[in-house]
């Protein structure tokens, strides 16, 4: 079953706009798709295709004449990246252009260092990321332990395929094509392993050096497959909030998986009973709802601007939301139930920073609650909305 995504109704609009649109994010996300529901009637190449690859290197000019002389949707476009400027040239010929080109790409370093060299003004850039909370709701959501380990991808989701399986699939087809063809690793069995590492480090400070010595690779090498796996959207490096409340802080950013699925099948994790005795339950939780709320900025085509706060003694809170109204700090705790101690870093950041709003703890429980002070207690079902 297809579903409309949040940021299609933006995508349109946007597209009214500007004369090419640019969609980026992981694979198997949906762009494609998405692509295809939001302008049904352009015509859609692509370069997974070796011939039309071929032609569209070897002939740019010719490649466009031939299947987008009006305008099309092209995916994997960074499979041909100088197409771009031959789109430059086109658009630039007819600036009264709107929405002819419909890029689509899944290695955001690759392609976005073209089209900020060939597109630049020309272009709206748009992130999908797997299923939103809500995106998700469309179809059975099970309980919270299910949640977590299917993960947010939408054909795993929509056609009800098994976790292990597919994602099995795509660490594989990851691991063996994508890494193979972007950066020449020699030891593809080391990057799985390191990859492996990383999910369990997920939710967690990110220290390299540690990283790298578990690995048994040096650190440059390490910081080299990270910028990877985040250009490519398997992981994401939330960063510190930095402000004068707190010389002592912490400065190295938080890792976190996309996919919250694909941290679990990682792990090793095969059944969703074995989630809720995980001993990184919580990291598994934390990594849930950071990337929801995420999401939520993103499909509204605006940063997220969530950062995390924590000082070297140790006191931290896992989010803060930052707008021109002022810092909301989010805490996110695992637990069915919540405790007299589950906002104290909200408590601590707020005395030093009292400007802050009351705030919003998510837990992994039902009920909704408000305290006296306009704390506000979510159940994670309720998160749909928060930021978005």
């Amino acid at each position: 079953m297809l579903i409309q995504r949040t940021i299609q109704s933006h995508l349109v609009r946007l597209a009214g706009q500007y004369p090419v649109i640019t969609v980026i994010g992981p694979r198997q996300s949906g762009k494609s798709t998405l692509a295809k529901m939001a302008f049904p009637n352009k015509p859609y190449v692509t370069l997974e295709k070796l011939s039309l690859r071929e032609f569209a290197i070897t002939d740019p000019v010719g490649f466009l004449n031939t299947h987008a002389r009006d305008g099309a949707i092209l995916d994997e476009i960074q499979r041909a990246p100088g197409l771009l400027s031959e789109i430059q040239v086109r658009v630039d010929a007819k600036p009264e252009l709107r929405g002819a080109y419909i890029l689509t790409g899944s290695h955001q370093f690759i392609l976005m260092e073209s089209v900020t060299q060939s597109l630049a003004g020309r272009t709206a850039i748009l992130k999908l990321l797997p299923f939103s909370l809500a995106e998700r709701a469309t179809f059975s959501e099970g309980d919270l332990p299910h949640q977590l380990f299917k993960g947010f991808y939408p054909r795993i989701i929509a056609d009800n395929l098994d976790p292990v399986e597919a994602l099995s699939f795509y660490v594989t087809t990851y691991v063996e094509r994508d890494v193979r063809e972007i950066m020449a690793i020699k030891d593809l069995s080391l990057f799985s392993r390191f990859l492996r590492l990383c999910a369990g480090r997920t939710g967690q400070i990110l220290n390299a050096s540690s990283l790298a010595s578990d690995a048994g690779i040096n650190h440059n090498t390490a910081r080299s497959w990270l910028s990877l796996l985040e250009a490519s959207f398997i992981i994401t490096l939330l960063q510190p909030h930095h402000n004068n409340l707190n010389k002592r802080l912490i400065k190295a950013p938080k890792l976190y998986f996309w996919d919250v699925g694909l941290a679990c099948h990682l792990l090793g994790i095969e059944k969703a009973e074995q989630v809720p005795s995980h001993p990184l339950v919580g990291a598994l939780f934390e990594t849930f709802v950071v990337t929801e709320l995420m999401k939520q900025r993103l499909n509204q085509v605006r940063d997220p601007k969530l950062y995390f706060w924590r000082d070297n003694a140790g006191h931290e809170v896992d989010l803060l939301h930052e707008t021109a109204a002022g810092i909301t700090p989010i805490e996110v705790k695992s637990g069915a139930t919540i405790q007299s101690d589950s906002w104290k870093g909200i408590d601590y950041y707020r005395r030093l920073n009292p400007q802050a709003s009351p705030g919003i703890v998510v837990y992994g429980g039902e009920e909704d609650q408000e305290r006296s002070n306009g704390l506000r207690i979510l159940g994670f079902r309720h998160m749909d909305g928060l930021l978005g």
